[in-house]
């Protein structure tokens, strides 16, 4: 089928490119703003028409934790009516829609890993949008998976990864809060299950979580960067008030994998993934 990916020259969007030779079968479009801007409805249904598209990955997310306190109503745009304009897009030609969300619409108090079915309750603006994409693509029903995940990473873009090991080579120690858990994301696993969900079929509105295996706190997933990457700065376990950010984080944010993994999706654990990874950068 004609595949139509969204946000392409993200870190997820990237690793599907990279991944899209092992699917010769499909043929894949990857856009980005402002080549196509997922908040134009008309727009999109023109485009999945013209290409008949078979399927949609939404990569396309407003990210930016912090300044979406400040920027609700740009993120609302993103990560709200973006997911709701590609949901009736999709559902115009009959395609499926991928949609990736985020650990953060949980509030971080439980101790247990959460559930699909689990109650929600988003701490800042960033979750409130993004959970808004969810209940909007489950209103225009059609066929359509939500994949919530966390703590993304891969070697393309910015992120936590890349920024430690700046920062470990900058400076000789740093500071990083060990008192929020949750589990490191290798975009190329998570491209991988998006995958999978696919090609098994989509019928009717589903939502999974998907991260890698195991938990960790920011702290220890800084130290195995440092010994992977032999990093020499001193590393100081904080508390998050120590650190204090403009969005409150959840405490804990450990994603619970059953329901994709009966699916068929892998699950590698975080280190041999952080691990692959290191490899490419």
């Amino acid at each position: 089928m004609n595949i139509l990916v969204t946000g392409g020259n993200g870190q997820l969007g990237n690793s599907i490119r990279k991944i899209s030779v092992n699917y010769p079968q499909h043929s894949f479009l990857f856009t980005d703003m402002p080549e196509v801007d997922i908040t134009n409805l008309e727009a999109l249904k023109s485009l999945v028409k013209e290409k008949n598209i078979g399927a949609i990955i939404n990569c396309a997310a407003y990210t930016d934790v912090n300044k979406a306190e400040q920027a609700e109503e740009l993120a609302y745009k993103i990560n709200a009516i973006g997911p709701k304009n590609l949901a009736e897009a999709a559902k115009s030609v009959n395609a499926k829609l991928l949609h990736v969300s985020t650990d953060y619409v949980f509030n971080g108090k439980s101790n247990l890993p959460m559930k699909e079915t689990d109650a929600t309750s988003p701490l800042g603006a960033y979750g409130r949008t993004k959970l808004a994409g969810e209940e909007m693509v489950k209103e225009v029903g059609g066929d359509a998976v939500i994949v919530r995940t966390a703590w993304l990473y891969s070697e393309f873009g910015n992120n936590f990864v890349k920024t430690m090991m700046r920062l470990g080579s900058e400076r000789e120690s740093l500071g990083v809060v060990y008192d929020q858990v949750g589990t490191p994301t290798y975009a190329t696993d998570l491209a991988l299950a998006l995958m999978t969900l696919l090609e098994k079929g989509i019928s009717g509105v589903e939502v999974y979580h998907y991260s890698n295996e195991g938990a960790v706190s920011w702290y220890d997933f800084t130290k195995a960067i440092f010994e992977e990457t032999n990093c020499k700065a001193k590393l100081n376990a904080i508390e998050s008030w120590e650190y204090p950010t403009p969005a409150e984080r959840p405490a804990y944010s450990v994603l619970n994998k059953r329901k994709i993994k009966e699916a068929g999706a892998v699950v590698p654990y975080w280190r041999d993934s952080l691990k692959e990874c290191l490899k490419l950068m």
